[in-house]
């Protein structure tokens, strides 16, 4: 059965690329109205240019990976762990 609205996985995603946005979101007001940054390193190995665009994908990389490994990591192990007090089809 296809699912319908904003449940379960869907809305998860939505959020997820919601909250990525507003990071982007504010790297982006970040380098518009504050002067002399120094470039962004985005896991201490990738510098980004102090620009407009270098703090948007730095804010919004820096979110999704944040959120994004806890995020795989539930689903992994929500997919792979077995409940021990779930009812086995042998009972």
């Amino acid at each position: 059965m296809p699912q319908r609205g904003f449940r379960g996985r869907r809305f998860v995603l939505f959020l997820y690329l919601a909250l990525v946005g507003v990071g982007g979101a504010a790297g982006f007001l970040t380098a518009t109205f504050v002067d002399n940054l120094e470039p962004p390193a985005y896991l201490f190995l990738v510098e980004f240019p102090a620009t407009q665009f270098g703090f948007t994908a730095y804010g919004a990389l820096t979110i999704a990976t944040v959120l994004g490994v806890p995020l795989l990591l539930v689903v992994y192990v929500s997919r792979h762990v077995d409940d021990p007090d779930a009812v086995s089809p042998k009972d």
